[in-house]
């Protein structure tokens, strides 16, 4: 299967290998998502292609993977500067060395050593200065964790992000998608006014049916076939807060609390009901028909299983603070940050608070990372120190604008990107110091004309071998 699509018919096992970077066979039926590269392990599969190559999954992977090798990480930027003006320098002075010496000699008639002897310490000089063991250290290091990443299915655009990892001091959790599965089901409806539940929900259903949106899709799902087909007219939507329009002459307002209470329709009552409910850890939606309101409708999201976990081990990896950044209210915020384990959280967010909410995180606790997955998360993911996309199935604008992509499904790959990052920093200081103190050592001997040119082979192509080795040992896939 070359492209991404969608499977018709021929229920079979598939290896998702294109993804994830593993070969496990997954089991896919009629309607499930197929991404480009993945293999039919057995049976007869018939799949309608949805995306040209360009656009699949496979497609933007490459993409991605090719950008990450085409940056360089800082250290590797600040070596390069230095080699610049450290290689003709050593030129210069290897060149006096082997000249200078037995000129002044012959001049002063002072016996300071022949040409040759002092064209072979010249010569030592040249080969311990070369600066290839400088050079390679860091681009060694970071093309093995890039590689390493991508086998567990985290795409990295570059050393740049692994190098900032170990400085990020807070962790931003988007809630819708990232730290929940992102299908919320209608949980709970409270008629009012004499109404009943399957008639509410219908109407409901009915202003939603055009929207994309995961909670209104939500809503038509729960309609089911009671979905009335009524003509919508004067149809409005405020992003982030709801929608209105009219119904059979029926002027209907569909949307958050505070919405409904800022249009006055909400009840000291129903009120009550809705405060019930968001403890619960449901989103509440209004629905009112001509300024009254007519139900309460809870729809609640599912924690990933991962999320309490990732949340733990994130701390275990020295990130200081968790927050968890939502469009909901307070109360139902508050139930999924506790199931989930954090302790801090930003509530009633529309996509530009997200971005005041990063800015403030890096103003109290220093460099940020955003976790996201929606178009609405794009605008903070850009603003971030570190954006990370989470899931193969994130939103083109999310996976264009962040610099790390968690391909696999749930947020497991994302303290591993923290300690990938850790190791990688730690093993290009391993690499600089090696090189540099055994490059002093050996310039230390050829001064005195102690050091042979064996010794300065070994300093040069010895340990460039040698800052390859361990910047190789990233490769290795972490117990």
């Amino acid at each position: 299967i070359a492209l991404d699509g969608e499977v018709l018919s021929g229920a079979s096992a598939v290896d998702e290998s294109a993804v994830t970077g593993e070969s496990v066979p997954v089991a896919k039926s009629e309607g499930d998502r197929v991404f480009a590269g993945t293999l039919n392990a057995s049976g007869m599969l018939e799949v309608r292609v949805e995306a040209l190559f360009k656009d699949s999954t496979l497609s933007r992977i490459i993409y991605l993977v090719e950008e990450a090798q085409a940056q360089r990480a800082p250290f590797q930027r600040l070596v390069d500067r230095f080699t610049r003006y450290y290689t003709p320098a050593v030129i210069v002075l290897a060149v006096a060395i082997a000249v200078l010496p037995p000129l002044v000699g012959s001049a002063l008639g002072e016996p300071l050593g022949g040409f040759q002897e002092w064209f072979r310490r010249a010569l030592v000089l040249l080969v311990v200065s070369c600066p290839c063991a400088l050079v390679i250290s860091t681009p060694v290091a970071v093309v093995s964790a890039i590689t390493r990443a991508t086998r567990d299915g985290v795409l990295i655009k570059g050393g740049a992000f692994l190098e900032a990892a170990p400085g990020i001091s807070v962790v931003a959790l988007d809630k819708t998608g990232t730290l929940t599965l992102g299908q919320p089901e209608v949980a709970e409806v409270v008629a009012l006014n004499g109404r009943d539940g399957s008639s509410v929900l219908a109407s409901a259903a009915a202003l939603e049916a055009g929207s994309t949106h995961p909670i209104a899709r939500a809503v038509v799902r729960a309609a089911g076939d009671g979905v009335e087909e009524r003509e919508v007219r004067d149809f409005f939507e405020t992003p982030g807060r709801g929608v209105s329009a009219s119904l059979g002459g029926v002027a209907y307002s569909f949307g958050s609390v505070a919405l409904a209470e800022e249009s006055g329709v909400l009840t000291e009552a129903a009120a009550v009901e809705a405060e019930r409910m968001e403890r619960d850890g449901q989103t509440v939606l209004v629905l009112s028909a001509d300024g009254s309101a007519e139900a309460l409708i809870g729809v609640a999201d599912t924690l990933r299983p991962e999320s309490a976990s990732v949340v733990s081990a994130l701390r275990r990896a020295g990130i200081a603070h968790v927050v968890m950044l939502t469009g909901d209210n307070e109360r139902t915020a508050q139930s999924v940050a506790a199931r989930a384990g954090v302790s801090e959280f930003r509530a009633r967010l529309l996509p530009e608070h997200k971005v005041d909410a990063i800015r403030e995180l890096r103003e109290e606790y220093g460099p940020v990372a955003m976790v996201g997955d929606g178009v609405n998360d794009a605008p903070a993911l850009a603003l971030a120190d570190i954006g990370v996309a989470v899931g193969a199935a994130a939103s083109d604008t999310a996976l264009e604008t962040a610099d790390v992509a968690l391909m696999a499904e749930g947020l497991s790959g994302l303290p591993p990107f923290f300690s990938l990052g850790r190791r990688t920093v730690v093993n290009i200081w391993q690499n600089v110091i090696v090189s540099i103190a055994v490059k002093l050592a050996v310039l230390s001997l050829a001064v005195f004309g102690v050091a042979s040119l064996w010794m300065a082979v070994f300093a040069d192509t010895g340990v460039a071998l040698l800052v390859t080795l361990n910047g190789l040992r990233l490769l290795r896939a972490r117990a």
